[in-house]
């Protein structure tokens, strides 16, 4: 093992013993890739959805950003490059991490527990999150991570087939940003009878996502905050594109939950908490499955403090009150409200350990005290 690696592990060691319950990425859970020592041709795959302007310039359509590149420019996502009037992808086949992980994880609370999934992530991202934990992927481009792989879509299906994984799904940075690799992945997959599960930010526009939609099993959304001031100044994004595409989620009958990780100081407002449920409820309906997540302090706010256990308690009883089925505090092992609860009768649905599931009394899409049906997807 040289000095860098051991450093590596070294590091990655010590914030697993500090940051527990953060969805961060551990090279420990599969054996270290080959890493990728010379720089290679990184512009073989042209990219989906942009239009060609005048002077060699392109537009990009994926995400709400819609870039407008000059020859030899990369979008915000770092990941999308205009060569002599043709926008390339530059992370095809060069995922940074692949690791099998629980799907509760993702975090996907009423899609088959306690199964496991093969995750997938690449560089970079579409937004600028301060308080992002998995910073060193999602702020590098695909140079500064080095550590890639190349694999094919065929690999990776392999892969999750080898390791007896029966979905696959993409997350760790923002999937969006390698659409086509996505794409390409998830058809396949779908091919060979495996489930995809998507983790996304929520900020790609419209046609894309419809394309992508008939091949997802499952989505999890990111709702960062509720207002539009949170997005711009601690994401560099914007609230709108998300609820619109949280809306096309539902429309198109895929199944969808709702994760909010709650900043103290930041986001943590209840009237505006309340406004948000309001708003689930609204538009996507109250069995809609809405995950309270506590913040630990990372990348750009490391100053900041933990989010009170008081705090995500009080989110989970305006939750409530304001109507939702299905409300669960994350980031908390061990706490009570990790677990799923009936809201017929009361009774614990899904009793869950961190990432453990210790019963489950879901039984053919019903409760098995009550027998109320119960929203989700079930073995």
């Amino acid at each position: 093992m040289d000095r860098r690696h051991f450093c590596r592990l070294l590091f990655w060691g010590s914030v697993s013993m500090l940051l527990p319950a953060c969805r961060l990425v551990a090279p420990e859970e599969e054996p270290p890739p080959e890493a990728v020592e010379e720089p290679d041709n990184l512009l073989t795959e042209e990219a989906m959805f942009y239009q060609k302007l005048n002077d060699d310039r392109v537009r990009c359509n994926l995400c709400f950003h819609a870039c407008t590149l000059a020859p030899g420019e990369r979008g915000f996502c770092r990941n999308r490059q205009n060569e002599e009037g043709m926008l390339y992808t530059l992370v095809y086949g060069r995922p940074s991490a692949v690791h099998v992980e629980p799907v509760e994880k993702l975090p996907l609370k009423h899609f088959r527990p306690g199964s496991e999934r093969l995750n997938i992530g690449t560089a970079s991202c579409n937004l600028r999150c301060k308080y992002c934990h998995n910073w060193h992927l999602s702020q590098a481009s695909i140079e500064e991570v080095r550590d890639y792989q190349k694999l094919s879509p065929e690999d990776v299906v392999q892969r999750a087939t080898e390791r007896d994984a029966p979905s696959i799904s993409f997350t760790y940075n923002e999937p969006t940003v390698f659409y086509e690799y996505m794409y390409d992945i998830a058809r396949l997959a779908r091919e060979e009878g495996m489930e995809v599960l998507l983790n996304s930010n929520g900020a790609m526009q419209r046609e894309p996502l419809l394309a992508l939609l008939p091949y997802i099993d499952a989505v999890n959304i990111d709702l960062k905050g509720f207002t539009e001031d949170f997005y711009r100044e601690m994401a560099g994004g914007s609230l709108e594109p998300v609820l619109d595409t949280l809306k096309t989620v539902r429309a198109e009958g895929v199944w969808l939950e709702v994760v909010n990780l709650v900043v103290p100081g930041y986001n943590d407002d209840m009237d505006t908490v309340a406004e948000m449920c309001r708003w689930i409820i609204d538009e996507l309906g109250e069995e809609t499955p809405v995950h309270f997540n506590r913040f630990t302090p990372a990348y750009r706010l490391t100053d900041e403090s933990m989010t009170p256990l008081s705090t995500l308690e009080e989110a989970h009883q305006v939750a409530l009150a304001e109507g939702l089925h299905f409300v669960t505090i994350g980031n908390v092992p061990e706490h009570p409200y990790e677990s799923t609860y009936c809201p017929h009768c009361g009774e614990v649905l899904i009793e869950r350990a961190h990432y453990d599931i210790r019963a489950l009394n879901v039984q053919d899409g019903k409760c098995k005290f009550c027998d109320a049906p119960i929203a989700g997807v079930w073995d």
